[in-house]
């Protein structure tokens, strides 16, 4: 049997744990994905564009939009779940992303991008899809979500085995988001940071709430043994040292990144040759510059 290629991403994300962890979950009371799909038709709203080819994918169909508006109306999606499919939602695999066109002018993703092992590949498969000129829009969960969770586990497993286990997946840096988005041939890319703190009885609610969320632990590497009492009972003490209010209760950071990107077009803002400018900035600054 020959080696595996050195290009080949590792399998960080195990996507059959997540579907079955999603399909235990009530997308009803999904409060993270109702506030992304709020805010991107905010985001949506303002541009100036007819989109008339326009898909959304996610992990779980339940939690996809069915449509949008533009500053030029409404529009259909398209819907592709990449864990759970639906009725109207066929399942895609975003490590080797096939879609039915490659002409589409609005691709959006939501929260699935912090579980793709290959995320430039991932990236640029989308950039395939698109039409010149065709708009990419991503929302993920940022680093420092979840922040204090990470934390508390690390100390536990420092205080009572020697050690640290990964039980709190990693997330996508705002830092990088620009970056991924070039790499993938995405021009005019933007990346910009909501931050949520949530607020909890107890860590044990944060935990379970998680848990009723379908977001527990993604990774494909796991603790060889189940975690122990003892462990679990120096996690929550040390959230309560890291994250708690003055009544008693405990804060969560959750972040949301948004990826914006644009396949280049001939019609798009191009940036000025240096030494093109018209004004010195001596000229604009006076005496100052």
């Amino acid at each position: 049997m020959s080696a595996p290629s050195s290009s080949t991403p590792p399998k960080i994300f195990d996507r059959e744990r997540i579907a079955a962890h999603l399909s235990r979950r009530n997308a009803a009371d999904d409060f993270v994905a109702t506030l992304v799909v709020e805010d991107l038709a905010d985001r949506l709203m303002p541009i100036t564009r007819r989109f008339e080819r326009a898909l959304v994918m996610g992990p779980d169909a339940a939690a996809l939009p069915s449509g949008g508006r533009s500053a030029e109306g409404e529009f259909a999606f398209e819907r592709r779940a990449t864990i759970l499919p639906g009725q109207d939602a066929d399942l895609v695999d975003p490590e080797n992303l096939e879609l039915p066109r490659a002409d589409y002018d609005l691709i959006v993703s939501l929260l699935d991008l912090q579980v793709v092992n290959d995320v430039p590949g991932y990236l640029s498969r989308i950039h395939q899809h698109l039409a010149p000129d065709g708009l990419f829009i991503a929302a993920v969960f940022g680093g420092a979500s979840l922040s204090e969770l990470r934390e508390a586990w690390l100390q536990a497993d420092a205080a009572t085995s020697g050690g640290a286990f990964a039980r709190v997946a990693p997330f996508i840096d705002v830092r990088d988001g620009g970056g991924l988005l070039q790499r993938a041939g995405f021009a005019l890319p933007v990346a910009d940071l909501e931050n949520h703190i949530v607020r909890y009885s107890d860590p044990l609610a944060l935990m379970r709430e998680i848990k009723k969320l379908g977001a527990s632990n993604p990774l494909a590497e796991q603790p060889a043994r189940m975690t122990m009492p003892g462990v679990l009972a120096a996690a929550l003490e040390a959230y309560g040292r890291i994250a708690s209010d003055p009544d008693g209760r405990v804060r969560a950071t959750m972040q949301i990144v948004w990826l914006s990107g644009w396949a280049p077009h001939e019609s798009q803002q191009k940036p000025l040759k240096p030494g093109s400018a018209q004004v010195s900035l001596k000229t604009v600054l006076g005496s100052k510059a």
